[in-house]
């Protein structure tokens, strides 16, 4: 794999980690275990048999927890503090084998990408679960599902319209993430407002 194949392999790791962790790494052990990609050698543990036992039985887990409301806002919040390292890590491992400063900067791009998009991920589901109707919540699911998928394809085949995509993604994902916290933080404080007058009627 040349330069731009290997950093676009390393963003969408990153990136995707913060949506469906397990997905990600079961797909590409599988792509890198079926000689559909190259896995580059810091990588080539994702295609044990072990690691894909493991990360497919985290990925069935994941599937179904994700469409439950609450319980995937509950499932993001615990997988905070994993995708991100995870996506970090992941990145790294692009370069591992071959050079320490590139994979030191790969685990920088692979956290920050987690983080971007696990803030979205997050606060997205949890303005959708305001709703009391389980539609969107599902269409939201299977929309990432897809999107994982179709990211990890993208990258794979075509890495330079990847990464085009996905610095116009990262930027509408910020514009989002910022939108939605004032909302929750809006919705929030009329649920407190709310209570309140409960509580002097009482």
């Amino acid at each position: 794999m040349d330069l731009p194949s290997l950093l676009a392999l390393a963003a969408v790791l990153g990136w995707a980690s913060g949506f469906r962790l397990y997905a990600v790494v079961f797909i590409t052990g599988m792509a890198g275990a079926l000689g559909w990609m190259p896995l580059p050698d810091g990588l080539k543990l994702l295609q044990h048999p072990v690691m894909l036992a493991a990360s497919g039985l985290m990925l069935f887990v994941e599937f179904f927890a994700d469409k439950i409301p609450g319980v995937d806002s509950l499932w993001d919040i615990v997988h905070s503090v994993i995708r991100i390292p995870a996506g970090a890590a992941l990145a790294a491992g692009v370069f591992g084998a071959d050079s320490g400063t590139l994979a030191v900067a790969a685990a920088l791009m692979g956290g920050t990408l987690a983080a971007t998009s696990q803030a979205a991920k997050t606060t997205t589901r949890a303005a959708i679960n305001t709703s009391p109707e389980p539609l969107s919540n599902l269409f939201a699911s299977f929309f990432e599902d897809g999107l994982v998928v179709g990211a990890v394809w993208l990258a794979s085949t075509s890495p330079l319209i990847f990464g085009l995509l996905l610095v116009v993604v990262v930027v509408l994902m910020w514009v989002v993430t910022w939108l939605l916290i004032k909302f929750l933080k809006a919705a929030f404080r009329r649920v407190s407002d709310l209570f309140s007058g409960f509580q002097k009627v009482a």
